[in-house]
């Protein structure tokens, strides 16, 4: 279960992020995980639950997009589609993986609370 060392990775990167914008709350954290990227999502939420408490991003929500796998030729550029031979149908070349490996944190969305008057 390496969600969860996912999960402590990604709110210390977070907090560095919050430290340098002091009073700042997290407010969501915007994910891309790939098909290919041997994550289970829902394992991945469950610990982002579990951890967040305690931390810069306990009032965080998670919003995780799922990416698809894509492969594509590397000199036309032609998609290959799935369930086939990984060959471009134009030129012969190999495909290369165009998308669906990656585990990306995009956005940081945070907020800086009212001062008290």
């Amino acid at each position: 279960m390496h969600e969860y060392s996912i999960v402590q990775a990604l709110i210390e990167r977070v907090a560095q992020e919050a430290a340098a914008h002091p009073g700042a709350v997290v407010r969501r954290l915007e994910l891309r995980v790939g098909e290919l990227a041997g994550v289970e999502v829902d394992l991945l939420t469950t610990a982002f639950e579990t951890f967040r408490e305690g931390t810069c991003c306990a009032q965080a929500g998670l919003r995780i997009e799922r990416v698809a796998v894509r492969w594509e030729c590397p000199g036309c550029a032609a998609p290959v589609p799935p369930g086939t031979m990984l060959r471009c149908p134009t030129c012969a070349r190999p495909a290369r993986l165009a998308a669906g490996d990656e585990l990306h944190l995009d956005r940081i969305e945070m907020e800086r609370e009212a001062p008290r008057v």
